[in-house]
């Protein structure tokens, strides 16, 4: 789409590292300097309602909203509403909390133009000089904004960025008319990439239900491996999820599989993380082989932490938190925990690791219906030692594991073919944005000859 964009014939530069060249007829300026901030207040998941006030929260900017904030995902009743912060058109909300310094400061333009509140851990920026809200949801959240946030960002388990800090953001600015001449562009380009991206997810979702089927019916003994039809006989299982099983299969509690079970933690000083100790969490599972993790604990931290426990290869870990629950890893080599996850250690010798990792992954359902709490639903450690699971003999198991995995190999190639694309295309659209955010492309032609009924970029 690019290749028919040309660069601005004049460019200075912009005095910001991240900014780079930008054309000359552009300014640059601070966030400080073109607008006002105030920190958002108010409630918590309790005051949540199916109608009432819109209310934005900021977890709903890593989760929900891309650049705009064109509906809510949840309401507030107009009395507690009093208790929130009202924002406004065009207004831009930052996370002032998150979990890396690369995401931290995440950030959406409110484009709703009914009442609508937010509520705490939102820092508000409300522009005191026409510029196009568009253009602002972009460029606030475009590859160079996000690299200038990321180095505001303080803290280590919980990161924090602060409104002295984003009032240093810079933005290079066109003139209005131009300003919203890009936002035309992007809303078509980021568009087109959008439909694009959706119809290789739709493509993806269909191809792992395929897989899942096939895991699911050879683990439970829907179908016999060996000859790709359902066994002679069957007995009911007692378990709901499972319905009937082989006759001469039986049904275990998952602790019963294990010899050793445990959880870990966090540890609570910013040194413990500087270490050759894999530490997984909840984000490292991907119901395959934990062989990288995001972070590591240091010997030291092992050691004088009595919670931090070291678990031995092929240990099964499980997910217990949040949108994670029920995902599952083994591990490739010795490693701890954080607390969001529960592990099995120590298989016993009638079980084969992989053939349950393949059982949870096909009882993931089962096992988040479990879950109790609200915003953030959870399941517990005896929860996951209780769930009742098929116990084939374990020569069964393995053969199981090995057809199963040949079955769905070109359907996981397939899969990573159509994933390495969404990649590629999401890459393309981050670029996109930030080259015409920053001035290095010039889209204003690009842009008068779109048709007048042109969609605007999904959320």
């Amino acid at each position: 789409m690019d290749a028919e964009l040309k660069p601005y014939e004049q460019m200075k530069d912009s005095g910001v590292e991240w900014l780079g060249e930008v054309p000359e007829h552009w300014e640059v300026r601070s966030l400080g300097r073109i607008g006002t901030f105030s920190k958002g207040k108010g409630g918590s998941k309790e005051d949540e309602r199916q109608s009432g006030v819109p209310c934005i929260r900021y977890g709903d900017l890593y989760t929900t909203h891309q650049h705009f904030i064109h509906a809510p995902r949840s309401y507030v009743s107009k009395k507690r509403s009093a208790h929130y912060t009202l924002i406004e058109y065009g207004d831009v909300l930052f996370a002032a909390s998150g979990e890396t310094t690369e995401e931290i400061g995440k950030s959406a333009v409110n484009l709703i133009r009914s009442d609508v509140c937010c509520g705490g851990d939102i820092i508000l920026f409300r522009p005191n000089r026409a510029i196009s809200p568009k253009y602002l949801g972009y460029a606030t959240d475009s590859r160079p904004a996000v690299a200038q946030k990321s180095l505001m960002g303080r803290g280590f388990t919980v990161v924090h960025i602060y409104t002295s800090q984003l009032k240093q953001l810079c933005l290079a600015l066109p003139p209005h008319p131009e300003q919203k001449a890009i936002a035309r562009f992007l809303d078509h380009a980021i568009g087109e990439i959008g439909r694009y991206i959706r119809a290789k997810e739709k493509l993806i979702a269909l191809l792992e239900e395929q897989k899942q089927v096939i895991i699911h019916d050879a683990v439970t003994g829907r179908i016999n491996v060996h000859t790709g039809k359902p066994y002679p006989d069957y007995k009911p299982s007692g378990v709901q999820w499972l319905d009937t099983i082989p006759s001469h299969w039986e049904v275990r509690k998952l602790w019963w599989l294990y010899q050793r079970h445990g959880s870990g933690t966090t540890p609570s000083q910013d040194y413990h993380f500087e270490g050759p100790v894999p530490w997984v969490m909840s984000g490292d599972l991907n119901d395959g082989i934990v062989e990288t993790t995001t972070r590591t604990v240091s010997k030291r931290a092992v050691n004088e932490i009595s919670t931090l426990k070291l678990y031995p290869p092929l240990s099964l870990v499980i997910a217990m938190y949040g949108a994670t629950i029920g995902r599952t890893g083994v591990l490739a080599d010795y490693a701890c925990t954080n607390q969001a996850c529960f592990v099995l250690a120590d298989p016993y010798p009638h079980t084969n690791t992989a053939f349950y990792q393949m059982v949870l992954v096909a009882a993931k359902k089962e096992l988040s219906a479990a879950s109790f709490g609200g915003g953030q639903p959870n399941i517990n450690a005896e929860v996951v030692k209780q769930f009742r699971v098929p116990l084939p003999p374990v020569s069964e198991q393995t053969d199981i594991v090995n057809r199963s995995r040949h079955a769905i190999s070109g359907i996981d190639t397939r899969i990573s073919q159509e994933q390495s694309q969404v990649i590629l295309i999401r890459e393309y659209r981050a670029r996109l944005i930030a080259d015409v955010v920053s001035g290095k492309l010039d889209v204003r032609e690009a842009a008068k000859a779109l048709p007048d009924d042109v969609a605007e970029a999904n959320p």
